[in-house]
């Protein structure tokens, strides 16, 4: 049901919802080298690429698969594509009190939704 309203808004204003197949291995998936790692149980939030050495954030990791392969498919259906976003998580530090204004107001064209 979200993700149909999510859809429906979207559509409103011009752009696109990109919806990533449930079983796409986001987390297993080396976003540097794309090594699929066999099996990770869920308590297991960070770990090394065997093949490149890449050091990953599970969900950090997982968000950055998802987006690529939005990209990917939006590209394979011959959709132009402008994936806005910025980092997952803060570097360090606490949440600011201060009220943050956009970067930029062009709206995205495409959301990959995983």
């Amino acid at each position: 049901m979200f993700t149909n309203f999510l859809a429906y808004k979207l559509e409103r204003q011009g752009s696109k919802l990109v919806e990533i197949d449930r079983w796409f291995p986001s987390s297993k998936l080396c976003s540097n080298c794309f090594y699929q790692v066999d099996e990770m149980p869920l308590d297991v939030r960070e770990w090394i690429c065997p093949h490149c050495g890449t050091h990953h954030d599970r969900d950090g990791n997982a968000a950055t698969n998802i987006r690529a392969e939005g990209i990917r498919m939006l590209k394979a259906d011959g959709s132009a594509v402008s994936a806005v976003g910025g980092e997952v998580r803060p570097k360090m530090g606490r949440k600011s009190h201060l009220r943050h204004s956009p970067m930029s107001t062009e709206a995205p064209s495409a959301y990959a939704v995983g």
